[in-house]
This record gives C-alpha cells, sequence and structure tokens, in this order.
C-alpha cells in the first residue's frame, strides 16, 4: 500500500475522534434528548423504509423528540459523523464500526441490519483483468475505511499479492464507479446497490467472496446508549418493524430502494433478492464475532491500528447486544408523505 494510504488514515481518525469528545453533549449528556440525529443510507435499505414510511418520528413524538437525517455515502463517512458527534445512530459495515473503535472511538454496534454480499471487484472491457491475480500493477478505486476496501484487501491475500501491488484511488463509492466508467482506474471495489447498476450497464464482476463481506450493522456511541436508552430501545423496535416488513413486502421495498438510490426497478430487486439477507438474527454476537475476527489483522499490517492487542480489545468491547435482545417490532402506521416532511440535513462533507 503507498506510505500515503499508510499513513493518512488514522491521524484523520484519531483527530476526529478528539473532536467527538468536545461534542459529547451532543450526542448524550444528561439533558433531555430534543432531537435524535440519525442516518441513513442506500447500502443500508432498512434504514429507507423507515424514512419512508415516517414510523420513527411517529414512534418518538410521544416522547417530544424529533428526528433529523442525514444520509451516509458511506460507512467512512458515518463513522467520522459518529466520531464528531454530527449523529447519534450511524450505519455502517460492521469491518468499519470495529475500525472505528479500534481507534479509540468510543462506540458500540447494538444492531445487525443485514447480511449483504454488497462488495466484489468490479472490472470492464479492455483492461485485460479476468481474475484477481490480474490485478497485479493495476490502478483501483476503493473508499478507504470502508467493507470494499477490506474486500479488496483480502481479495489481494488469498490470491498471493498485498495492496504493495495495487495503486489505490481513494474515492467514495459513487466516484469510484464513475472513474471505472471513464477509464480512470483498472477495478474497483464496489458497492451495492451501485455496483448492481454498474454490472447492469456492462461492468463485470471479476471476483466474489460472501465471506469477506461483513454484517450491515447500526451503531452509536456508549453516552448515548448510557444516557438515553429508552430512544435507543425505539430505534432497535422501529427496525425490527422494518426488518419484518421488508420480507413480506420484497417488491416494496425494492420500490423505495430504487427510489432513494435513483436505480432502475430490476437492479434493486436483483440486489435484494440475490445480495441482501433480512432472515438473520439481528443480535450482535457469535455470527459477528467470526466475520470481523480476520479482518482485524489488515487493520495493523496497513497501519491503521497500532496494534492487534488494540484491534482485539476493540473487537471484544464492541458489541451492546441488550437492545436488540429486547427488541419488539413496533407498529407504527407511518402515512404517505413522511418522506416529504421528514427533516434532512445535507452532509456538506460527502
Amino acid at each position: 500500500m503507498p506510505a500515503l494510504f499508510r499513513t493518512r488514515l488514522k491521524p484523520v481518525i484519531a483527530a476526529s475522534a478528539a473532536a467527538a469528545l468536545l461534542a459529547a453533549t451532543a450526542c448524550g449528556g444528561e439533558d433531555e434528548l430534543g432531537t435524535l440525529n440519525i442516518d441513513f443510507a442506500t447500502y443500508n435499505p432498512l434504514s429507507l423504509v423507515i424514512l419512508e414510511h415516517g414510523w420513527l418520528e411517529e414512534e418518538l413524538d410521544e416522547h417530544g423528540v424529533d428526528v433529523e437525517w442525514t444520509q451516509s455515502h458511506g460507512s467512512n463517512r458515518a463513522n467520522e459523523n459518529l466520531r464528531a458527534g454530527n449523529i447519534h445512530i450511524g450505519s455502517t459495515a460492521g469491518s468499519a464500526a470495529l475500525l472505528n473503535r479500534a481507534v479509540g472511538a468510543d462506540t458500540h454496534t447494538l444492531l445487525i441490519e443485514s447480511q449483504p454480499e454488497w462488495s466484489a471487484l468490479v472490472t470492464r472491457d479492455g483492461t485485460g483483468i479476468e481474475s484477481a491475480e490480474d490485478l497485479e500493477g493495476a490502478t483501483v478505486a476503493a473508499t478507504l475505511a470502508t467493507d470494499p476496501f477490506f474486500f479488496l484487501a483480502r481479495t489481494l491475500a488469498e490470491h498471493g499479492l498485498s495492496l504493495d501491488d495495487v495503486e489505490v484511488q481513494s474515492l467514495q463509492h459513487a466516484d469510484g464507479r464513475q472513474a471505472l466508467d471513464n477509464g480512470d482506474v483498472d477495478a474497483w471495489a464496489g458497492l451495492d446497490p451501485i455496483m448492481a447498476s454498474a454490472e447492469v450497464d456492462g461492468a463485470e464482476l471479476v471476483y466474489r467472496n460472501v465471506d469477506f463481506n461483513t454484517f450491515s450493522v447500526i451503531s452509536a456511541p456508549s453516552d448515548f446508549l448510557e444516557n438515553h436508552g429508552e430512544i435507543a430501545q425505539i430505534v432497535v423496535n422501529v427496525y425490527e418493524q422494518a426488518r419484518q416488513w421488508a420480507q413480506e413486502n420484497p417488491d416494496e421495498t425494492a420500490e423505495i430502494l430504487a427510489e432513494y438510490a435513483g436505480i432502475d426497478g430490476e437492479v434493486a430487486q436483483r440486489v435484494l433478492s440475490e445480495r441482501v439477507s433480512f432472515d438473520i438474527d439481528p443480535v450482535p454476537g457469535e455470527h459477528l464475532h467470526a466475520a470481523l475476527e480476520p479482518v482485524g489483522p489488515f487493520f495493523v499490517e496497513n497501519g491503521d491500528v497500532d496494534s492487534q492487542e488494540a484491534v482485539d480489545e476493540a473487537l471484544e468491547d464492541l458489541f451492546w447486544p441488550d437492545f436488540a435482545e429486547a427488541r419488539e417490532a413496533t407498529d407504527a402506521e407511518g402515512t404517505e408523505d413522511a418522506a416529504d416532511e421528514a427533516t434532512i440535513t445535507e452532509d456538506e462533507e460527502q
């Protein structure tokens, strides 16, 4: 991996973690919570279902709590906003949640949203790349500190290569797809639903491995969970309603994903029917631990975390399963125009 990428990620994360301490009152404290700041993401379909129906606003209204949404365009941005105190609850890949804690963020994973196969290695005609072995010397777009980046690292290692054998272009997911389309890179560590859309448009998935994809998870700072546990439980309960609804209404779920992701309905159907499972145990436990344990050594190898001991300690303390264990699906009715009335704050850095 080029020295630029080895050295710049950790200082950025450390600085954000320090900023989070200064902004602690935004994510907890003894004061009553007036507004819940929560994210939504196209890689988290259940968040879109919740936003579309207005279930969370309905459930929190009786507690006098407003809801403010921010879109996360990648796990890295969700983690940055969690550390900075901009959101109370964020959507990331399991690997990103572990990295966040390993570098000092006092965040915990409280829920598994889904089990996706959301990342693969993507290329286009004319690159000469037909397998993972052909990546040696290639230029690859990837979003640092996200599942696709770690998918790339693990794939290279699996095939006798390393990040030093490729040139990594640090780009946000959508920009990576554009760079591939423009011929600026040879390959892209993709993320659905953007990846599925690229595939329909002719891109090729040259390597897939569902075991290299970690779960889609929901995380929050410990002070928020400690001081506003009742609100956290409501969020988990609303997610449970969304999980059950998505399983019972797959076509409608695909329509919602297509609308928010700006993709064709058939692409959304492909993502949800072939590469996402909501039929899982949402409690963070042994199955999530097993998925995350192989990722940790790459944090150390890449220079993101100082030691394997720090990674092991983070994994030991990452899960906060109480809320998921106590979950009960809400029965919010929602409204047809809920999404139009929702408060959505633009993340200016995305």
